[in-house]
């Protein structure tokens, strides 16, 4: 834990930001779906479904999509430590909709399409800027490390892209979703 610590210290801007979700609910929430047994996880995801429901079913698109079943237990681990993250931040969340998701979906790609173009040392920098001007940096850097690291384990099929923009854009979506203000909660 302590090396993952000093990887989301490493990649975020620690100047104070803002986020919804403090490094701490973050890494709490880790331990705890960590910790869950199979039935505790089925209830989780039950809530998840129940409360986002979109976000569940860019999961479960994912066998369509040619995922394995072992890959597809990768991501929804790391959805539900996201959700809990998301329940114990103490905030309400408004539904994240399809078009939330299709529009996290299309800045992400065109995000890492431009940055394809780029020479390393240039896709390192972007890759800050775009981390330095995230609303919920621990969150995109926790995420953001898990994949990689995922990634570097698994071996390599085509399906492992749909895994990861699944997993990037549940935390963009996260991040930029509206919440209600104050009076409009009343």
């Amino acid at each position: 834990m302590a090396a993952k610590d000093a990887a989301i210290t490493m990649l975020t801007d620690q100047r104070g930001s803002m986020s919804r979700i403090s490094s701490e609910v973050l890494i709490g929430a880790e331990a705890r779906v960590r910790a869950m047994d199979l039935k505790q996880k089925e209830e989780l995801a039950d809530d998840l479904y129940r409360e986002q429901p979109h976000v569940l079913a860019s999961f479960l698109v994912q066998k369509r999509l040619g995922v394995s079943v072992v890959k597809m237990e990768f991501l929804i681990e790391l959805m539900l430590i996201c959700f809990q993250a998301m329940k114990d931040s103490g905030i309400t969340w408004p539904l994240i909709t399809e078009a939330d998701q299709d529009l996290q979906l299309a800045r992400w790609v065109g995000s890492l399409r431009t940055w394809e173009l780029l020479s390393e040392d240039l896709r390192t920098q972007e890759l800050k800027r775009y981390i330095d001007a995230h609303p919920e940096k621990v969150l995109f850097a926790y995420v953001h490390t898990e994949v990689a690291r995922w990634l570097q384990r698994v071996a390599p099929e085509e399906s492992d892209k749909y895994v990861a923009l699944v997993a990037m854009n549940f935390v963009n979506c996260i991040s930029f979703v509206a919440l209600p203000t104050p009076e409009k909660a009343k």
